[in-house]
Formats: C-alpha cells, structure tokens, sequence
C-alpha cells in the first residue's frame, strides 16, 4: 500500500503544511460519523435523543439537534463541494479515498479507478488544496 506523503515540497502548486494536511485528512475521515448522527436525528422524537448525542447538559434537545444537524449537513455539503470541484467525473473515487481513507491500489483495483497513478495523487491533492481555502 502506497501512502501519499503528508508533506510536499512547498513549490509544488497543492502544497499545504502537513499539519493543516492531517488536519484536512481527519476532517474528511469524520463524514460517516456526521451522516450517520445526521439520520439519527432525522429519525428520532425530541424526548428520546440519548444525552451521547450531544455531550453535556442542555435545556432544549429539540434546538440543540437542529443545531447539530445543520452543523453536520453543513460540514457534509461543504466536502461534497470540494469533491466535486475537484472533477465531477472522478468525484465517487475521490469521496471513497477521502472519507474512508481507499488507497489507489484499492480504488484501482476493486473499484475501477479509471486513471494512472501520477494523475490520481495530484487529484488527491488538489482536493485538499481546495478544501483547504474552503475551510479557512
């Protein structure tokens, strides 16, 4: 398994701080979280909602879950944008290598990733590069 490397060159054209990089990376990792909490919500009656939601006391579930929905659909709509600025054509590998940490090897091999290496990790990282200026 390849991984890419958290630190670039700073003359290249995506280059970010590694730590900004991992900090994009762990972003991106938390979206089945936010879309998994989001249905949780979706599907529940506000004198049901379990404290673990929410973390720590609160005085109106009802508002603290709208609340949180719309900081997680927010957090959700902002990555899908940025995967889809990347390339609409490639968007659905993008998303899998983002939010559940695919390797190219894997994409290529099990799920038809349609290009080569070399053009898939400045795909990669023009992604973070674009997620990075949108989370400023």
């Amino acid at each position: 398994m390849t991984d890419i490397r958290p630190e670039l060159s700073p003359k290249n054209k995506y280059w970010l701080e590694k730590h900004r990089y991992y900090e994009l990376k762990h972003f991106c990792l938390q979206y089945p979280y936010w879309k998994k909490t989001v249905k949780e919500i979706d599907g529940m009656d506000s004198k049901n909602f379990p404290r673990g939601i929410f973390g720590g006391n609160f005085s109106n579930p009802t508002l603290k879950a709208v609340e949180l929905r719309e900081e997680y659909s927010n957090k959700m709509i902002l990555l899908q944008d940025a995967v889809m600025a990347v390339s609409p054509e490639l968007s659905d590998y993008i998303f899998k290598a983002v939010t559940l940490e695919l390797p190219y090897e894997n994409l290529r091999l099990i799920h038809g990733l349609p290009c080569g290496r070399e053009m898939w990790y400045d795909i990669y990282r023009r992604f973070f590069y674009i997620l990075s200026d949108s989370r400023k």
